[in-house]
């Protein structure tokens, strides 16, 4: 049974409006002021709102304004009830992330068919896309049922890209976000003197090249390079800001969708930062390793230049190149080319989570 918050300080209003919600087999939680309503909505936790606006002590814009600042209550749809029909109420409501706006008096059916709608579309976006081109155009096609979203690009193929090709570069201006089907990319920084320092390594189901398209001309703070072939599907930056800065459950949905990768690198950052070079290259080896498809049943390998590795972990090549001698010689890694083969994970782990061993 869904649930149903109703903010009305009329009571013939509150009591009817209830009442209608409880025959549609709703459970319902009324409130007879935005203060009340508030702390309802944290604990009720209802699958829609419904809320007058010209209420005493908080109005209805304030009621949405605190709940669409608290995460507990920002992806819960919010349907406004107003006595007045002003375009500036309703634009001022929209603008506040309001999902609907019905007008008092209104029809049994207008309010109900509402209620379903933005029920039917808050559940579409909560559900789990895959993190593929597949997944990526399902969404963009749900989202394009909305009524507030302006028509999305519709040809989003995925376009190959070869090894050591560049996908962007730093101090260019930004213009799409990047989606990662198959293969590796890293990005990099270039130094005062020339040398580069790994920012990140990305594969399949990694969204890259988003930070920069949330201001109108900024430019890449790094550059991305395929480290092996790679199919990667580009998104405009026009369907990037329609998206983050459109209706508040899509910007919820979508935000979650990068915020993976966000969250990742930014463990993955911090935790590098104060770590040895052993544990520091103990920890990369086996974020590579995590990153990788390997194979059951055979010996987990990662591909990676001294360049690269050195980079990433903010040491001279020498450094790095004594550290993997030294992982090495205490039998937990072997070296063939480029490719380094992992004898005992567990250990890296270890030595990646204490740096002591």
């Amino acid at each position: 049974m869904k649930k149903v918050l109703l903010i009305e300080d009329n009571q013939d209003i509150r009591e009817t409006t209830a009442d209608i919600l409880t025959l549609a087999d709703f459970e319902v939680e009324t409130a007879a002021n935005g203060k009340i309503g508030v702390a309802l909505a944290k604990t009720f936790q209802p699958d829609i709102i419904v809320c007058d606006i010209m209420m005493p002590e908080l109005d209805g814009y304030g009621v949405l304004h605190i709940l669409s600042k608290n995460p507990q209550t920002a992806h819960i749809p919010f349907i406004f009830l107003t006595a007045k029909s002003d375009k500036g109420d309703l634009r001022k409501g929209m603008n506040l992330g309001a999902d609907d706006y019905l007008t008092k008096p209104f029809e049994e059916t207008d309010l109900l068919d509402a209620i379903s709608m933005r029920l039917k579309k808050n559940e579409m976006l909560r559900q789990e896309f895959s993190k593929d081109v597949k997944g990526i155009n399902q969404f963009f096609d749900e989202v394009s049922k909305y009524d507030d979203v302006k028509e999305l690009s519709k040809d989003r193929r995925l376009e190959l890209y070869t090894k050591k090709s560049e996908l962007f570069r730093e101090g260019r201006f930004a213009k799409q976000l990047y989606f990662i089907e198959s293969g590796k990319v890293k990005t990099y920084k270039t130094t005062e003197d020339g040398k580069e320092f790994v920012t990140g390594f990305y594969g399949p189901g990694d969204f890259i090249g988003f930070i920069p398209l949330f201001t109108e001309a900024s430019k890449y703070t790094d550059t991305a390079v395929i480290l092996e072939d790679a199919e990667i599907c580009k998104i405009p930056k026009e369907d990037f800001t329609t998206l983050i800065f459109g209706s508040k459950n899509i910007s919820n949905t979508f935000i979650t969708m990068l915020s993976n990768n966000l969250k990742e690198r930014e463990t993955q950052l911090a935790a590098m930062a104060f770590a040895t070079v052993r544990q520091r290259t103990a920890k990369l080896l086996v974020y590579l390793n995590d990153k990788n498809d390997n194979q059951e049943n055979t010996i987990p390998a990662v591909t990676i230049s001294r360049e690269d590795l050195a980079g990433s972990i903010g040491a001279a090549k020498e450094t790095a190149i004594r550290s993997l001698s030294q992982l090495k010689d205490d039998d937990l890694i072997r070296i063939e080319g480029k490719e380094i083969l992992l004898l005992d994970v567990e250990q890296l782990v270890k030595i990646s989570q204490s740096g002591y061993l």
